[in-house]
């Protein structure tokens, strides 16, 4: 039987390396995978990796600008506002701290570099008052590229971050759509459905993944990864869930490091040419199996801490790929000006789960 799953196995990789995608029932054979054949799975996931997108990875940094107080009720979430846990009350960094961030996430050879913001999407005055100038500023320097992750999106507000410089925008689907119900119920799935393709639209690149361990079957995780194909998107973050205290997930069991590293590999014979990234909760989950992502199919992680949990130092982060026999790209796409002065229009604001959406209390239409 282990000749045969093995044969498969390469045959469904010969074909992805000619240029073919593969389907559903491909992908629930390669979820079926157990035992000595996941080292054939991620063999053939490191030599797709290798033929789409090279040996070189990726970093990417992210500063959590604004923490806590989250209106919504996402149960994997430290930040929302309906459960205790040890963020406490919302709080905002200074200018001058999200730029210190950008510029140090630049030095440690972050491809990328994420604004993020807690709470359902970002209001006027957020856009206006207090982010423009800093995204302004982040772009056009051209250390590193300058992303945003503020929530939901609506055509003006996406328009407006591609005027402001910004080029690539995270909105993480999280889960299936079957099983998003479980873990989010604030607002609709179809919201960010919606907002990447607003985003893509407005000429913005999309990075958007999910959280794995949430209690999801495997029919789910193929679902989100298929969907993810389906909108086009450029980058995939496949995040491990890190229970957290306080949280209603705080006592969901952590998954296998080997069953994290075969998410990876099937993401990769899912999505041959993406950007996939390793995120949250990898030093954790997969403790001394780290060095084994790009090896199962990756080609970029995070670099730094998380949003309200801690990564390594970069340093540690260089010695693994450096000791992989591999190396590091930094970002090279240079400035980007804005475009005059952004200001937005008028703002659509459609109610509660009918979208294009913008929905905080203190949103000003």
């Amino acid at each position: 039987m282990g000749g045969m799953v093995e044969a498969r196995i390469a045959g469904m990789a010969s074909r992805v390396l000619a240029g073919e995608l593969l389907d559903r029932s491909d992908a629930e054979f390669l979820a079926a995978v157990a035992g000595d054949d996941l080292y054939d799975l991620f063999y053939w996931a490191n030599k797709i990796r290798i033929r789409f997108v090279g040996r070189d990875v990726k970093f990417c940094a992210i500063v959590a600008a604004k923490v806590g107080g989250c209106s919504e009720d996402c149960k994997f979430c430290a930040q929302s506002e309906h459960y205790r846990t040890a963020v406490g009350e919302q709080s905002k960094l200074t200018d001058q701290q999200v730029l210190d961030s950008a510029w140090h996430a630049a030095d440690v050879g972050a491809d990328s570099f994420g604004i993020v913001n807690s709470g359902r999407g970002p209001t006027r005055g957020e856009l206006e008052d207090w982010l423009k100038p800093i995204m302004i500023k982040i772009a056009a320097e051209g250390k590193t590229r300058a992303c945003a992750t503020l929530g939901a999106l609506t055509p003006e507000t996406a328009q407006f971050l591609y005027d402001c410089g910004i080029r690539r925008i995270n909105h993480n689907l999280e889960t299936s759509e079957r099983h998003y119900p479980n873990i989010v119920s604030t607002h609709p799935y179809s919201e960010r459905i919606n907002t990447l393709r607003i985003a893509k639209e407005a000429g913005l690149s999309l990075c958007s993944g999910g959280i794995f361990g949430m209690g999801e079957e495997w029919r789910d995780r193929l679902d989100m990864l298929l969907t993810l194909r389906e909108i086009g998107v450029d980058v995939v973050p496949l995040n491990f869930l890190n229970a957290i205290h306080g949280t209603p997930l705080e006592d969901q069991p952590e998954l296998h490091p080997m069953e994290c590293l075969k998410i990876i590999a099937i993401a990769r014979f899912l999505m041959p040419g993406k950007e996939i990234k390793v995120a949250g909760g990898r030093e954790k989950v997969l403790r001394d199996l780290q060095s084994w992502i790009f090896f199962a199919g990756a080609d970029s992680t995070m670099i730094g801490n998380y949003l309200t949990t801690y990564g390594r130092s970069p340093e540690m982060d260089h010695q693994m790929v450096r000791d992989l026999g591999l190396r590091w790209t930094a970002y090279f796409g240079g400035g980007v000006e804005a475009k005059g002065d952004p200001t937005l229009g008028n703002v659509a604001h459609t109610g509660k789960h009918r979208i294009p959406i913008l929905y905080e209390r203190e949103v000003k239409v």
